[in-house]
């Protein structure tokens, strides 16, 4: 039986580790499987054309928000050049209403729901040997855990598989190389001991950890492979400070200088020898992720998100500080009691700690999670397509939200990309705080009518002299020309760090005009 395992990835760096433990559990028993990553920048017509020509039996695809839609528009389209293929669809986005799934899509046979190795390892055996007249289909898919499944016209939901124990999981690197100019994604645990309302992983709060030596036994084949970056997708990575503790001890000690390795941490499970090591190792080993998502403590309390946020700023500012490792922080917005001042509030608390990057996210009522039944309670208006993405709700509305996303725009383009960071420093002196300086520039910014092209480095640094020259007009005539004079100077200093010499030659020949 002719078998393709694949997926829409959102960007060609991104891989995705369900579809390679996948393949993984049962590559060694069976042949005719095949694993093909695609992203959902792909023109459609080339991702389809390549699976007709492979012309497989059955195609297993793994779904999430971003993908879902193209995902059931290429499956809709496989089956009607193909009537006999057989579809199986995983992943969270069709996890969570598998009868509808199947109910709404008749080109759709097979949807497994939630941990998918099991299941799909059972339905690949009971495929195989139907194939061989050794077992009937109708006998066999009844005792499928997780699957739900179209027969003679009818549909079956069949009860939960058992978790697994992690350890029983194959190490899928083994059998698929990791790519270099890929991120590599590495899990392990499942679960998460934490019950946030907008996060998924609140379903499953009994957390399974891989043993220890399974853990070092992985890393070091990674750390051999001089991986670029190794991403644990833990939902908590530090939920047992010990355990974390071990695991980057042991990365520090056995660093090949090459290898970087991201990790999504609570800031308030931290203790001072995890921010000691954090702190003291190599710069760049280390980089991570933390969700502060806001610093209202109401906010938090709807959501069940129990967090001590004097502790998680002060983590955040002494880590980022050291330069050492990388910390990315993020906050939602479209949270419940959240309003637009409330979340500059929010902005401006961590902003100031300092981080490498911050993310400014849109809140997602997600299929399964607790704030999507809530959403009437909170008065949610969202999308009802994938992602899900809030509109407006009691306490923020449609227009600010969109202003929140303008800002998001100037964040991402100035502070996130990198190469401003002087100039900002002190511009953002001469407002309220760090996010009255960003509205501003939102304003400046789709007032002139930049956000219509993409705009170079060179323009960046044109737009934001620009914006100081704006700000310098408002100003008392005694300091106006000073401030302008200022704002030039450290954006030449920025772009002297930059940009190399020839960039910044061009530069100033062309002039700072846009």
């Amino acid at each position: 039986m002719k078998t393709l395992i694949t997926t829409l990835n959102s960007q060609y760096i991104h891989s995705n580790l369900a579809v390679k433990y996948l393949y993984s559990v049962c590559a060694e028993e069976m042949s005719g499987i095949e694993i093909r990553e695609y992203t959902i920048n792909n023109d459609e017509f080339y991702v389809y054309g390549e699976i007709v020509k492979g012309d497989y039996d059955l195609v297993a695809f793994s779904c999430y928000i971003w993908n879902v839609e193209q995902t059931m528009r290429l499956a809709e389209n496989l089956k009607k050049a193909k009537p006999g293929m057989k579809i199986l669809l995983g992943g969270p986005e069709v996890s969570f209403d598998s009868v509808a799934v199947l109910m709404e899509n008749d080109f759709v046979d097979y949807v497994i729901s939630g941990e998918g190795e099991y299941a799909f390892h059972e339905c690949m055996k009971a495929f195989l040997a139907a194939e061989q007249n050794e077992a009937d289909l109708s006998e066999v898919l009844p005792t499928i855990g997780s699957l739900t499944y179209r027969l003679n016209g009818s549909i079956y939901v069949n009860q939960a598989a058992p978790q697994l124990t992690m350890d029983s999981l194959p190490f899928p690197y083994y059998y698929i190389a990791p790519d270099d100019d890929k991120i590599v994604y590495y899990e392990s645990s499942r679960g998460c001991p934490r019950r946030c309302a907008y996060c998924l992983s609140s379903v499953d709060r009994h957390v399974r950890s891989l043993s220890m030596d399974r853990i070092k036994g992985d890393l070091k084949y990674f750390l051999l492979k001089k991986v670029p970056q190794v991403k644990f997708i833990d939902r908590t990575f530090n939920y047992d400070k010990k355990r974390a503790y071990e695991i980057l001890c042991f990365i520090a000690d056995n660093d090949n200088g090459v290898t970087n390795f991201h990790f999504e941490i609570c800031a308030d499970l931290l203790d001072e020898p995890l921010v000691r090591l954090f702190t003291g190792a190599r710069k760049g080993l280390f980089q991570l992720e933390i969700g502060v998502q806001s610093t209202n403590l109401e906010t938090l309390s709807a959501v069940n998100r129990a967090t001590q946020i004097r502790e998680v700023l002060v983590n955040i500012h002494r880590i980022a500080a050291s330069g050492n490792a990388e910390v990315h922080a993020d906050i939602i917005a479209g949270l419940p009691f959240e309003d637009y001042t409330s979340f500059g509030k929010t902005f401006n608390n961590v902003y100031r700690t300092g981080p490498q990057k911050l993310h400014m996210g849109f809140l997602k009522l997600l299929k399964g999670t607790p704030v999507r039944r809530d959403a009437e309670k909170y008065g949610y208006v969202y999308r009802e397509y994938a992602p899900y993405e809030v509109i407006s709700n009691k306490f923020i509305s449609a227009k600010e939200l969109v202003r929140l996303h303008q800002i998001e725009k100037m964040l991402d383009l100035y502070y996130n990309r990198g190469g401003f960071a002087h100039t900002l420093g002190f511009l953002s002196e001469s407002f309220e705080g760090p996010f009255a300086m960003y509205e501003e520039l939102a304003d400046y910014y789709y007032l002139k009518g930049y956000q219509h092209a993409n705009q170079s480095k060179d323009n960046m640094y044109r737009i934001l002299n620009g914006f100081a020259a704006y700000k310098a007009r408002r100003l008392p005539d005694l300091e106006r020309d000073a401030f302008a004079e200022k704002a030039q100077e450290l954006l030449r200093r920025d772009m002297n760090e930059t940009l190399n010499f020839d960039a910044v030659k061009k530069f100033e020949k062309k002039g700072w005009e846009i």
